[in-house]
C-alpha cells in the first residue's frame, strides 16, 4: 500500500512539475483536493501544526456558519475575536466574566480543536477604569498582575497560546503612548509576561502585532520587544504576524519569509495569526479575485517554506462576519468564503497548494505534525486517502 502511494505521489510530482512549476500549480488550472479534506488537515500533512480561523460568540446560532468553524478537518484550531480581551472579562474592577469566553473554549474543546487565547495586553478595547484611574507603578503593576493571573488561570490548560502583548508599537516602530508605557515605561512587557508565565507554565507566549511584515521600522521594534525580554530572562516563545493585507499589496514570498527569519534567527515560533487580504475596491472583478488567490498562496507559501512557522490562523473565514467593511468603508471581501459559504478561488489556490506540500512532505521521507498536535493529523500511510481521487488536468488517479 504505501510503495503504490509513493508511486503516485511521485507521479503527481511530476504532472505537478510539467503544469509549470511547484506554487504556479496552484494558481494555474489544477485538480482540487477531494471532498471532506480541509485546509487544517492538508496543512497537517505538510507539516504544521494547524489552519485555524477566528471566531466567537456572535456567530453562535448561524448553523451553516458552525457546520464551517467546528469542522476539524477544515479548522485546527479556533480564536475568540473578542470575548477574552479586557473590557469583556474584567468590565469593572475585580469582576471577571467569563460567559461568552468559556463558550467558545468549551466549542474547541468539544471538537477537538486547539484554542488560542487572545490578548493580554493591549491598548484598545480596554474597560473604562484602565483608561480613567490614575496609576502609580505600583497599583499598575498589581492591576496587571491580577488581571493576568485571574485571566490566564481561569483558562489554564485550555489555551495552545496567549497573545501575552497585543500591538504595543506604533507603525515606525516606537512604542505606543498608552496607559501602560505611560506609567511603568517598556517594563509592562515583562510584567505581563512574566505573570502569563506564571499562571500556566505551559502555554506559548506571544507577541501579536499588524504592519510587521510590511514596514521594516515596525519589524525593528518587534525585534527589539524580544530582545527586551530575552535579556531580561522573560520568556517569549513567538511573534505573530498578523498579516492583515490587501489585494496586490501583499509582500512577495521571498520578502515574508526574511521577514520571519528575523525572528525565528531568535530562537522563537512564529505564525500568520490574522489573515485576510481585502479588496480595496468592490465589487471584485475576475482578475482581482485571481490576484487574491495569488496573495493568499504567498502568504501559506511563506509559511511553508519557514520551518518555524508553526501555523496559520484567518481572521474569520467568511466575509459575512469579516471585521475590514465595519472597520474599513470600502474595503472587503477579504475571506476565503463569501457571505454565502461558498468557497472562493483564493480558497481552491491555498487547497491545490497544500495538496502539492503534503504531497512532497510523503516524498521527502517527512512526517506528519505529532499526532497529539491534532486529532486530523495525516500520516504518510494516510495520505493516499485523501487522494482518492484526484482527479483534473485531463488525468485521473484512484489509490485502493
Amino acid at each position: 500500500m504505501a510503495r503504490r502511494i509513493l508511486a503516485s505521489l511521485t507521479m503527481l510530482s511530476g504532472l505537478l512539475a510539467s503544469s509549470g512549476g511547484s506554487r504556479a500549480w496552484a494558481q494555474a488550472t489544477s485538480p482540487s483536493p477531494p471532498a471532506g479534506q480541509g485546509l487544517h488537515s492538508l496543512f497537517v500533512a505538510s507539516g504544521k501544526l494547524f489552519f485555524g480561523t477566528a471566531t466567537d460568540t456572535n456567530n453562535i446560532n448561524d448553523v451553516p456558519y458552525q457546520a464551517i468553524a467546528t469542522n476539524q478537518s477544515e479548522f485546527g484550531m479556533i480564536v475568540p475575536e473578542n470575548s477574552q480581551k479586557w473590557e469583556a472579562v474584567q468590565p469593572t474592577l475585580r469582576q471577571f466574566v467569563y460567559n461568552n469566553s468559556d463558550v467558545v473554549a468549551s466549542r474547541a474543546k468539544a471538537n477537538r480543536q486547539l484554542f488560542r487565547c487572545h490578548t493580554l495586553t493591549w491598548h484598545s478595547q480596554l474597560p473604562q477604569f484602565v483608561s480613567t484611574t490614575s496609576w502609580t507603578r505600583a497599583t499598575l503593576t498589581a492591576a496587571i498582575q491580577a488581571h493576568i493571573a485571574n485571566v490566564v488561570g481561569h483558562f489554564k490548560g485550555q489555551c495552545y497560546s496567549w497573545d501575552v502583548v497585543n500591538e504595543a508599537l506604533a507603525d515606525n516602530g516606537t512604542f505606543r503612548n498608552d496607559v501602560f508605557l505611560q506609567t511603568l515605561g517598556t517594563d509592562y512587557l515583562g510584567i505581563s509576561f512574566t505573570a502569563a508565565a506564571a499562571a500556566d507554565p505551559d502555554t506559548k507566549l506571544y507577541y501579536n502585532d499588524f504592519n510587521l511584515e510590511t514596514i521594516k521600522a515596525k519589524a525593528d521594534g518587534a525585534v527589539a520587544i524580544v530582545k527586551i525580554l530575552q535579556s531580561a530572562n522573560v520568556r517569549i516563545d513567538g511573534v505573530g504576524f498578523q498579516a492583515h493585507f490587501n489585494v496586490g499589496q501583499t509582500p512577495n514570498k521571498t520578502s515574508l519569509v526574511a521577514t520571519m527569519e528575523r525572528f525565528t534567527s531568535l530562537g522563537l515560533d512564529v505564525t500568520l495569526s490574522e489573515l485576510d487580504i481585502a479588496h480595496t475596491k468592490l465589487p471584485a472583478t475576475p482578475s482581482a479575485l485571481e490576484q487574491q488567490s495569488r496573495d493568499y498562496v504567498s502568504a501559506v507559501d511563506a509559511c511553508l517554506a519557514v520551518p518555524k512557522c508553526v501555523g496559520i490562523t484567518v481572521w474569520q473565514f467568511t466575509d459575512k462576519y469579516s471585521w475590514i467593511p465595519s472597520t474599513f468603508p470600502g474595503k472587503g471581501d477579504a475571506c476565503l468564503f463569501t457571505a454565502n459559504y461558498t468557497k472562493k478561488p483564493a480558497y481552491f489556490a491555498v487547497s491545490n497548494l497544500l495538496v502539492q506540500a503534503a504531497a512532497a512532505q510523503v516524498q521527502a521521507g517527512g512526517t506528519s505534525a505529532p499526532a497529539s498536535a491534532s486529532p486530523t493529523a495525516i500520516t504518510a500511510k494516510g495520505l493516499g486517502n485523501f487522494l482518492l481521487p484526484l482527479v483534473g488536468n485531463g488525468f485521473g488517479m484512484f489509490l485502493i
